[in-house]
């Protein structure tokens, strides 16, 4: 009988290097989401009547279930609670999490956050393992990194690699951004899934990829702990995340603004406006300051800016640091919870019915976006049978330009057979028609 091949445990009097043990603790915690989602088919030919009569078709509108899969994070075992994605679970109608060990639970949804693709999904507690938070604020590049997830639907995937960068933003998909960059692979599935450090402590839920051809080149990104541990604990607590507003109104520094005010570089961020009684206000803030820092952390442009006060809870107080007149100061603000107007579309029209729209935020319009937002969406709805989401901004409803709530004014009153509605999204417009 022939001994079966095998690495030796000892080399050299050394142990051989294995993420195993690591990973018998993590694994259980990461678990696979699949979704269904119920969407209306808009054929026009379903809608014309002598059509439907000829066929011998129903009054109910013909509807589509498209499935999808990601992963999740168990980080609460005793109450059952799963961080994942946004964009996995947003705008499900049914929601199946499946454990390692091949149990199968309804998920319940307890809330989304789409400004920065967060989502908590909460499952019956029984017999559950839950990772340990780490403080993802300590990470360093060239860390080591584990991604465990579900890509592609194969089942539970380990990767392997280091931190490539920290603090990136501007990807599109999210308004704000705080991203770990990673090269450890991350393909279509693993989203909501794990990135752990090699103590097996979750840092990072992973989100996206950057890819010319779909699959993995080696440039990954996921939420920062520090980020989605806040989101959470709001969704949980409220249901909805409370963000706070600074108020103010600022631009990136051409070498024409850095020639006008005598600055040596283009860092930072210009004040443009302040508006009166915010925190900005009360804060001493005044048009022309250049904002330079935010909590110590330096600052390159007004998107940073903009993204690091979206990072923030209401009521939170800032540290800001300022150039003004040559002179650096440090000025505390405490942020103002954001007002935003908003309205109950369903009062506008019937078929809007489980809507809300609200106008654009103080990021967004500091971005350049112009239209409305859509801030809630009921799962059942007409709307979101069309294809309608939350976090999606309105540009144009039938030929008319939208840029904020008061242009909705007289839309109750012409009531035209479909309603078109203009959506900006990350890869362009497109048109949802709701019957």
């Amino acid at each position: 009988m022939h001994a079966s091949a095998a690495l030796p445990p000892i080399v050299d009097g050394q142990p051989l290097p294995s993420l195993a043990p690591m990973l018998q603790k993590v694994t259980p915690a990461v678990v696979n989401i699949s979704t269904k989602t119920r969407v209306r088919v808009n054929n026009p030919f379903f809608d014309d009547p002598v059509f439907r009569q000829f066929f011998g078709l129903n009054g109910s509108p013909r509807e589509q279930v498209e499935q999808s899969l990601g992963s999740g994070v168990i980080v609460d075992a005793d109450k059952g609670y799963i961080l994942t994605n946004n964009h996995v679970v947003g705008n499900a109608d049914d929601i199946t999490v499946t454990l390692q060990d091949g149990r199968n639970f309804k998920g319940t949804l307890i809330g989304t956050d789409p400004a920065t693709d967060v989502a908590v999904v909460k499952i019956t507690p029984d017999h559950l393992q839950a990772l340990p938070i780490a403080d993802s604020s300590a990470l360093r590049v060239g860390d080591f990194v584990v991604a465990v997830g579900d890509p592609f639907g194969l089942g539970q995937t380990v990767t392997s690699g280091i931190v490539s960068a920290l603090g990136r933003s501007g990807l599109g998909g999210s308004s704000f951004q705080n991203f770990i960059q990673t090269d450890a692979s991350i393909n279509p599935g693993n989203s909501g899934g794990a990135l752990v450090n090699l103590r097996g402590e979750l840092i990072g839920i992973n989100s996206m990829i950057l890819s010319p051809s779909g699959g993995n080149v080696g440039i990954g990104f996921a939420i920062p702990t520090k980020v989605a541990s806040d989101v959470m604990q709001q969704l949980i607590a409220h249901g909805k995340v409370s963000r706070g507003s600074l108020g103010a109104q600022t631009q990136d520094i051409t070498p024409n603004i850095a020639k006008l005010l005598g600055l040596k570089d283009n860092n930072g961020a210009v004040v443009t406006r302040v508006t009166p009684g915010s925190a900005a206000d009360r804060a001493g803030l005044q048009v022309g300051d250049v904002v330079t820092a935010i909590n110590g952390t330096p600052l390159d442009s007004a998107d940073q800016l903009n993204n690091a006060e979206g990072l923030l809870p209401a009521n939170s107080t800032v540290a800001l640091t300022v150039l003004r007149d040559g002179k650096t100061r440090t000025v505390n603000a405490q942020l103002t919870p954001e007002k935003v107007a908003s309205i109950d579309a369903g009062k506008l029209d019937p078929r809007l019915v489980g809507v809300t729209f609200s106008d654009l935020n103080d990021a967004q319009t500091s971005q350049g976006l112009a239209g409305i937002a859509v801030t809630s969406v009921s799962p059942n709805s007409r709307a979101a049978q069309a294809g309608l989401s939350s976090g999606d901004v309105i540009v144009g409803i039938g030929n008319r330009r939208i840029s904020s709530l008061r242009d909705l004014q007289g839309l109750a009153v012409a009531k035209p057979r479909q309603l078109v509605l203009l959506v900006a999204a990350g890869d362009g417009l497109n048109y949802v028609v709701i019957q």
